[in-house]
């Protein structure tokens, strides 16, 4: 819609940062207006376009107003400087890195949620039970009992580093190291190790980082073609640690990789973990929402058997950035790793507002927003049977993907996965091409078809091997879809292809 065709309200305006009722349900249906033409003409739109020079000016180097604008120019601002240049994840024609588009009932919870404002740690509110319950909802997708110590955080990366400082807790206290006084400052305790495939989220290292343990402390382990996690060589990494005097305390798996998909064989590794006593935490930000799937049951057992998960409902689930959950097995655990409440902050059960739950006793952030909101909207709207079509959906286009890329005389794929990525390099047809000249052919393929506009992907790197990589996670991505990024791909493969054979 014309927002310049929109006539100014005929009364005096409230001060900023206030708008009176009259003017605020008037900028709100405008609001509203905009973003549902641009939703429902997303698909004339590119996929992702470069900011003009002009646009980037007008964004990053603008000065702070020394006057308060009209909310009319804002949203105009917003609508020719900001919303024509998106990630573009809300595309259908987006299959880049692991990023969904945001569920209509999203979106309106946001809205909802910013209403309140509330600060979500404490408090016999609605906000704190809302959390109870989707932290409840997401511990039963992976088989976790109702009891599970729960938390949403920003994201995968902020609950891996929650779990895993429940994992450094919990050997801490096995050895009287009082990890809040001490730190890891004595020479003499045992250096700690934990393990993971060379195909863990980088949020790994982050986290041994953040933590103390440095990244130093994590072996590389094995993998084997289907690139899960190898328990045998876990084993022997686990058994020389042993001798060497050091501590493996944590193994890191993974259900769903972003590089691939791959999941670990997750039941052979709790039973190693259980040998050993070592914690096994499960990084599912991708991948655990296919669990809902009793056809995928053999692909996840033993995901229910371990100490912690760490999942992202803002990528399968389509509930908005930023939403992340931490699980961990152990809720009393989980408490004593984070709790930390200042005088100003305590409140009693059952006075005053005093509720059963401080969130902020289970993870590092005190001031937390209304992450559950949209989460409970997104999961209420399409309920466990619809998380499951969804699914269902992106594992059929994926393999729809898979073979259109098998049929072709100029593709190949390099990767199997249960789940929704496909891996696959141009290859041009003819004369031979080191693999040197295929990468560099590749790496210009992914940039050239991302300025394309069409469709996006990315790219990654298999054994020393840069590929394509394309990921189905939008609601509304059809095989048509999935038929234009082979095609406009093989296309631009062609044009460099052709030049670089006339250089």
């Amino acid at each position: 819609m014309r927002l310049e065709s929109v006539p100014s309200a005929q009364h005096q305006p409230a001060a900023p940062p206030a708008l009176d009722t009259d003017e605020f349900r008037r900028i709100g249906r405008l609001a509203v207006d905009l973003v549902a033409d641009y939703l429902a003409g997303i698909r004339d739109q590119p996929v992702v376009q470069p900011m003009t020079e002009s646009g980037r000016r007008a964004v990053a180097q603008e000065e702070f107003p020394e006057h308060g604008a009209a909310p009319e120019e804002l949203l105009t601002h917003f609508a020719r400087h900001v919303l024509p240049y998106p990630m573009g994840n809300g595309h259908p024609r987006f299959f880049g890195w692991v990023n969904s588009p945001p569920s209509h009932m999203g979106i309106i919870a946001e809205f909802l949620a910013a209403a309140q404002n509330p600060s979500c740690d404490v408090g016999d509110l609605a906000s704190i039970h809302l959390e109870t319950a989707v932290t409840r909802w997401l511990a039963e997708l992976v088989g976790f009992p109702a009891d599970t110590g729960g938390i949403l955080v920003s994201g995968g990366s902020a609950a891996t580093l929650t779990c895993l400082a429940a994992a450094r807790q919990q050997v801490a206290e096995r050895l009287d190291w009082d990890l809040g006084r001490d730190g890891l400052q004595d020479p003499s305790r045992p250096r700690l190790r934990l393990y993971a495939s060379a195909e863990v989220h980088s949020s790994l290292r982050k986290s041994v980082e953040l933590l103390g343990l440095g990244h130093s402390a994590v072996r590389t382990i094995a993998v084997d073609a289907d690139r899960r996690l190898d328990p045998d060589d876990l084993d022997r990494a686990v058994r020389e640690d042993l001798a060497n005097g050091d501590l493996p305390f944590c193994v890191v798996a993974t259900a769903g990789t972003v590089n691939t998909g791959a999941v670990d064989r997750l039941d052979a590794l709790a039973d190693l973990c259980a040998r050993h006593g070592l914690w096994l935490h499960v990084d599912g930000a991708y991948g655990a929402a296919a669990a809902l799937l009793p056809e995928l049951g053999e692909v996840y057992r033993g995901l229910e058997r371990a100490d912690s998960v760490s999942l992202d409902p803002h990528k399968w689930l389509s509930v908005p950035i930023e939403t992340g959950c931490a699980l961990v097995r152990d809720a009393a655990l989980m408490r004593r790793t984070f709790s930390h409440v200042p005088p100003y902050l305590m409140t009693e059960q059952n006075v005053g507002i005093g509720g059963t739950l401080d969130y902020a006793e289970y993870g590092f952030q005190q001031t937390r927003g209304f992450r559950a909101l949209k989460t409970w909207m997104t999961l209420q709207h399409m309920g466990r049977d619809g998380l499951r079509t969804l699914v269902r959906r992106h594992l059929r286009l994926a393999r729809r993907l898979a073979e259109l890329v098998d049929a072709a005389d100029d593709l190949r794929r390099m990767s199997a996965s249960p789940l929704s990525v496909v891996c696959f390099r141009y290859v041009p047809p003819g004369d031979p091409y080191t693999a040197q000249d295929l990468d560099r052919i590749n790496r210009r393929l992914v940039a050239d078809v991302q300025t394309d506009g069409r469709v996006f992907l990315t790219g990654t790197v298999l054994d020393g091997t840069y590929v394509l990589r394309a990921c189905v996670l939008h609601h509304s991505t059809t095989e048509d879809d999935v038929t234009a990024l082979v095609s406009v791909v093989r296309e631009i493969g062609r044009g460099i292809a052709g030049k670089a054979g006339q250089a």
